[in-house]
Parts: C-alpha cells; structure tokens; sequence
C-alpha cells in the first residue's frame, strides 16, 4: 500500500519521469541483494558468521537511514502518506530489530550493550530525517524522485519476497 502510494504520488509529480527512479529503485535493492548474499554459508563453522554481529548494526544503520529518508520525504509530500509510511516502517521495523537484538545476544554481547548497539543503529533514521529535510530546503525537485526511487525499493520488497511465497 505503502509502495502504491508513494508511486502515485511521485508519478503525479513527475509522470513520464518518475519511470527512471522507479526501476532504479528496483535494480539499486536487486544489487545490492545479490551482492550482500553473495558470500554466504550453509554450516556453523565459517567465516561468514562471525562477522554477522557488525554486519548486522552496519547494515541496520544504512537501512535505518533510508527509511528515515523516506519517511521524511513522504511527509513533504503529505501528511497522511507521511503517517502511513511510518506506520509501514514501524511494522517492519519492530520485528527486525527484535531479531537484530536476538543475532547480537547470540554473538555474544551483553544484554544492555546489544540494546544499546541496537538503539543506536536504529536512530540513524533521525539522521535520514534531517538530511531530506536540509535537502528539501536547498533542492526541492528532488521529493519526487526520492519518492519513486523508495516506491521502487518497496515494489522490488514485494516481488522478490512476497509474491513467490505466495505461489
């Protein structure tokens, strides 16, 4: 609902040209799939699992700053897509940092410094917030593309993970 929005909201803004974005958004998060599941192992005894910790804060962060982005964005755009991205951020977002927290008890961290290491990869969406709200200030054309590019990033979400389990 959340990708269906912000596309019709970036295609109203943009119409022919929120194309470019769109797909950019859906091979950008294809990419980066593929190059992230690239060294990946089936046993206990690898390399691969014990960088999972950091991996697991680092990649957090990113994606924590992106979807700060996107919800600030989205805000510009209008209020009730604002609150309805981050909504859809928050429902995704809780179960994965659960987990998140559950992978670095497992690594080995103490309780309070993996909610701390947590908490403190989650408030990188702040980080986001206020750099889409400088940037609104100093280039606001490019709320719609942001929009589009996100709106892609969520459509790839649907169909690489959603639609085959649904077959």
């Amino acid at each position: 609902l959340v990708a269906r929005l912000a596309a019709i909201r970036a295609l109203g803004h943009l119409r022919d040209e929120a194309a470019i974005p769109l797909l950019a958004g859906i091979l950008a998060l294809f990419v980066v799939e593929k190059l992230v599941l690239w060294r990946h192992c089936h046993t206990e005894d690898c390399d691969v699992h014990d960088a999972s910790a950091t991996l697991i804060l680092i990649g957090g962060a990113v994606h924590n700053l992106a979807d700060g982005a996107v919800i600030a964005a989205s805000v510009f755009v209008s209020v009730p897509l604002g609150i309805s991205t981050a909504l859809a951020v928050a429902a995704h977002q809780i179960p994965q940092e659960v987990g998140d927290f559950a992978i670095l008890l497992n690594a080995g961290f103490s309780r309070r410094r993996a909610l701390l290491l947590t908490a403190l990869s989650a408030s990188s969406a702040v980080v986001g917030a206020i750099v889409v709200y400088a940037a609104a200030e100093v280039v606001p054309d490019a709320l719609p593309y942001l929009l589009a590019l996100a709106a892609g990033s969520f459509l790839y979400v649907a169909m690489a993970d959603l639609i085959p389990h649904l077959h």
